[in-house]
């Protein structure tokens, strides 16, 4: 027997087999050249109308506030001066400054709250009422919505007038009370109670409409299954309706943040211009300041330290969106 024939055959691999053909892939869509510009130049008109709007006066009240400006530089007697911090100094070391803005916060605070719990129970409510009876509300919210605020601001004062007033002569009527000549303005927590009352009725029927809205997106799938797993009224709307309208009460707890922290003609018109020191909040008190005593520079001070107020607030509201949309 030879060599080659004790000699194992060397085995060949087998050929390798063509890969299938590629699935038709779906066209591309060209997108158009110029596609990120296209939604800044549809912003532009938005855009240009703020900056001539609020880009100016904001620039003018920054300016103001770091300047020495009186009613000499106003009528152009003498020139404006640079007086750098000067301004926040005395605004950030007058004691009152500080009681204003504690009194503006609890004003703030106390109007927020009762704005969206009264909001809230009245969108709830309008869920559990017919059709006709619905619409009904919905017409009254949206007028009294729509009222402006100096016709709202003179039916309330002829409600609590003290010799005129409708809400004296019906308290009067309750057995053992005499509120005959009552004057809800002697003190400054009883007519800041009146025009935070004021406040809440022009901002509730805001709350309620959106809130309302929201309400439909609730899923009635989960509100069913919450109660088969025993959970009452309250789990329901703890565990299944608020989640779904936490992004919506966010938006409206700051918005209502940012009005009432701002409020100045319910205070100006109920006051008959003249708010007294217990009734000053930070924006009558900037008009004061400017209007008043004619200190233009320390009045644009108070109003941009009122500003970086709200944008803290703002900051506040962009966090906790962000928060929101990182869990969804």
């Amino acid at each position: 027997m030879s060599a080659a024939d004790t000699t194992t055959p060397a085995k060949v691999p087998p050929p390798r087999q063509a890969p299938p053909p590629p699935a038709d892939e779906p066209p591309r869509v060209k997108r158009p050249s110029g596609g990120a510009t296209v939604p800044w130049l549809l912003l532009a008109p938005c855009l240009l109308i703020l900056a001539l709007v609020m880009g100016y006066p904001l620039a003018r009240l920054v300016t103001l506030s770091f300047q020495k400006f009186g009613q000499s530089q106003l009528w152009g007697f003498q020139p404006a001066e640079s007086v750098g911090f000067d301004n926040f100094a005395k605004v950030l070391g007058d004691g009152e400054f500080w009681a204003v803005v504690v009194r503006t916060v609890v004003f703030a605070a106390g109007a927020v709250v009762f704005t969206m719990v009264i909001g809230m129970a009245l969108a709830l409510l309008l869920q559990r009422v017919s059709g006709w009876l619905k619409v009904l509300i919905n017409i009254v919210l949206v007028a009294s919505w729509g009222m402006p605020v100096i016709v709202a601001t003179t039916v309330f004062k002829w409600l609590f007038d003290s010799d005129y007033g409708v809400l004296n002569a019906l308290l009067s009527k309750v057995p053992g009370v005499d509120m005959i000549g009552h004057n809800w303005f002697a003190s400054g927590p009883q007519g800041l109670a009146v025009i935070m009352l004021l406040v809440v009725w022009g901002a509730v029927p805001f709350v309620v409409i959106t809130l309302s809205a929201g309400l439909t997106q609730v899923p009635k799938e989960l509100e069913e299954a919450a109660r088969l797993d025993g959970a009452g009224s309250w789990g329901v709307f703890r565990y299944v309706t608020l989640p779904v309208l936490k992004p919506i009460i966010v938006m409206l707890t700051t918005l209502s943040v940012i009005w009432d922290m701002g409020v100045f003609p319910q205070v100006f018109v109920m006051r008959n211009g003249h708010p007294e020191p217990e009734f000053q909040v930070l924006n009558t008190y900037s008009y004061d300041r400017a209007f008043v005593v004619n200190d233009y520079a320390q009045g644009s001070a108070i109003a941009l330290i009122t500003v970086l107020l709200l944008l803290g607030v703002v900051a506040v509201y962009m966090r906790q969106m962000l928060k929101i949309g990182e869990v969804e």
